[in-house]
């Protein structure tokens, strides 16, 4: 799938995240890597052989505190 050199990272590799975008839509909440990776903003993925990885968002990622 992917032409570039050197070749991103597959889909299986622990580093697939930084692959090249081929599509973006955040409007829709979702993109689309070069290695065929759909990757969602809440940080979940769907891998190209149809397995979902669960969002992985660091603990407490967004919460603010109150004054």
């Amino acid at each position: 799938m992917c032409q570039h050199q050197p070749p991103c990272p597959s889909a299986v590799s622990a580093d697939r995240e930084s692959a090249r975008l081929v599509a973006h839509h955040p409007e829709q909440g979702w993109s689309l890597l070069c290695n065929g990776v759909v990757l969602f903003e809440d940080t979940g993925e769907l891998l190209p052989d149809g397995r979902v990885i669960a969002p992985h968002r660091p603990v407490g990622a967004g919460l603010t505190t109150a004054a």
